[in-house]
């Protein structure tokens, strides 16, 4: 399932009618359609988010809510924890793992689902 975030609205997009085509949104879906089976049973959902600028997925864990942002340009890869309350500092968000743009989709999938399993996020 994709959702779209924009200007606080969201909503969720149909495949093929309203659906981004930017080459993020592909990426995001290329990586969405070779994650392991504990992921999709995560609620993994591709998250096109215009007020924060970022496409990624999302996945809700066990301890919360986890993001894969997928990097716009020349970034990489980011997994973060996406914290339900702000901690003593203000932050919201915990990234857990950077990895470069080197890896194909089926590289990104199994090296998130395997961090995720490995550190307990997934059930």
């Amino acid at each position: 399932m994709e959702i779209q975030i924009s200007n606080g609205i969201v909503r969720r997009v149909r495949g093929g009618t309203n659906a981004p085509m930017t080459g993020t949104a592909i990426k995001a879906r290329q990586i969405a359609n070779f994650l392991p089976l504990v992921c999709q049973r995560a609620d993994a959902k591709i998250v096109h988010n215009s007020d924060a600028n970022y496409t990624g997925i999302r996945f809700e864990t066990k301890v919360g809510p986890v993001l894969l942002e997928i990097p716009v340009s020349d970034g990489s890869y980011r997994l973060v924890h996406e914290l339900i309350e702000p901690d003593a500092t203000g932050r919201t968000t915990v990234e857990m793992r950077r990895f470069p743009q080197i890896y194909k989709p089926q590289g990104v999938a199994l090296i998130t689902a395997e961090f995720l399993r490995s550190r307990g996020f997934l059930g």
